[in-house]
């Protein structure tokens, strides 16, 4: 049997702001990247999304972004490599200690937005985050955009890996995120959003925005928090996914076999 993750970008709220529909969203995923105050989320978000995972039963990763709460982490930083690795290590480990007073591991990192999209191109951030992701301890694993660079940085860093698609986004032709501001960025249509992902798990193809197959292999399947129709996505693409065969599994299981 298939087996793939799938994992949303949680904890994103703010003091009294609220984003996402967080426990909605945990009832179908099986990891929950968790924002580490940089981009978006505070001390007691972190806390509270922990607990919530926990109950729920799905494994908790580290979200960390570029320091911009104004832009949501979605506006590209101009950023060293020193710098992309301190504000990683700081990020993880202040979840590594939320995680800890719970009694729940930290199983991943996941970079946010621009850091994210940054690191896919740039083998030097990309190694940067890979190695604050070595260094935090814990055997954690890193995941990152698949046919990217996270890939050769983390086994040069020597952490485990996991390429991640996209359910809910569209792709370039070379495998990149089509940009949230261009024509193509964003898949609505469930039905389609549900037979593009069955595609990628059976076949490691998805077609792109241009109209072109592009091979990929996924261990995880990111589906958006802050997506206004992120609980009825989360629940169709696993209903589809199960019915067609595929297991439903954490990272961590996906990467055994």
């Amino acid at each position: 049997m298939s087996r793939i993750d799938l994992n949303s970008d949680l904890g994103e709220s703010f003091g009294p702001w609220k984003m996402g529909m967080d426990a909605e969203v945990m009832e179908s995923v099986c990891s929950a990247n968790v924002a580490c105050g940089f981009h978006a989320g505070d001390a007691e978000v972190m806390i509270k999304t922990v607990k919530a995972a926990k109950a729920a039963g799905v494994a908790v990763g580290a979200h960390p972004g570029h320091p911009d709460l104004q832009g949501f982490g979605r506006r590209t930083m101009a950023v060293t490599p020193d710098e992309a690795y301190a504000y990683t290590l700081y990020q993880i480990g202040a979840l590594q200690a939320v995680c800890a007073a719970q009694g729940v591991p930290l199983e991943h990192v996941k970079a946010h937005g621009a850091l994210y999209n940054q690191a896919a191109k740039d083998l030097a951030l990309a190694k940067a985050i890979a190695q604050a992701t070595k260094d935090a301890g814990g055997n954690i694993i890193l995941l990152g955009l698949a046919n990217s660079l996270f890939e050769q940085a983390a086994a040069e860093a020597g952490v485990l890996y996991a390429a991640e698609a996209f359910a809910d986004r569209g792709y370039m032709d070379d495998g990149s995120l089509v940009p949230r501001s261009k024509p193509g960025a964003f898949v609505h249509d469930l039905k389609e959003a549900g037979e593009r992902m069955v595609r990628l798990v059976k076949e490691g193809v998805i077609r792109s925005a241009g109209g072109k197959d592009i091979h990929l292999t996924a261990h995880s399947i990111c589906l958006h928090g802050d997506n206004p129709a992120a609980v009825e996505m989360a629940r169709h693409i696993r209903k589809t996914l199960e019915a067609n065969g595929v297991e439903v599994r954490k990272i961590r299981e996906v990467l055994k076999g």
